[in-house]
């Protein structure tokens, strides 16, 4: 795996696959640390520092230290192995944004959600949108320092989950854990594509 520090801003001829992922999530529970923590390249951010117009309208329940927001997208590399790159765009997570997610999520091969344990019921939203685009999905939990402990199953009740839907705990500060959230992510969305190939083949 290519290391954050890499000085090599080019891909390896051994590459043979490139996929966009989608990192998506209510407002400030850590796409933009996620993408930032795992990304070989110096990621693309758009953030703007909130003003008092955001004041009313962007809950900071929980999120006294939060003085940015994602306006548009945030954008980073990460190369898995030798043949397979993921391109990560993540999105704004206020509702005022979302008009943006059909123009990201075109060509996505999955997408992964983050939710905070504190403001669980921000996700919800968030998991109706991707369920009427019909995008395949794992699910992140990250873990702030004042997070309560859920278990996995607790979780996938609460977000009303598919039994199969990927659920994984992950700090999104730290670059393992949060590759190996998105390796959860990559590895099911493999296996739906392959149950789907055979059911079309029979």
């Amino acid at each position: 795996m290519v290391s954050v520090g890499s000085a090599d801003r080019y891909l390896p001829d051994t590459v043979q696959q490139a996929v966009k992922i989608l990192v998506v999530g209510a407002f400030g529970v850590g796409k933009t640390t996620l993408v930032g923590s795992v990304s070989e390249i110096a990621p693309l951010r758009t953030e703007e520092v909130m003003t008092e117009a955001s004041v009313g309208v962007d809950d900071l329940a929980g999120m006294s230290t939060k003085t940015t927001t994602t306006v548009a997208m945030d954008f980073g590399r990460i190369t898995l192995n030798s043949w397979l790159v993921l391109y990560l765009f993540g999105t704004p997570g206020q509702r005022r944004f979302w008009d943006l997610w059909d123009g990201l999520a075109e060509g996505a091969l999955g997408v992964l959600v983050i939710v905070d344990t504190r403001r669980l019921e921000d996700s919800f939203d968030v998991l109706e949108q991707l369920e009427l685009r019909g995008l395949p999905f794992a699910v992140a939990v990250n873990q702030f320092p004042d997070s309560e402990e859920y278990g996995v199953e607790e979780l996938r009740t609460a977000l009303d989950l598919l039994p199969e839907t990927p659920v994984v705990m992950c700090d999104a500060r730290e670059r393992a854990a949060s590759v190996d959230a998105l390796i959860s992510l990559v590895e099911y969305v493999s296996n739906v594509g392959t149950v789907r190939a055979r059911e079309t083949a029979s």
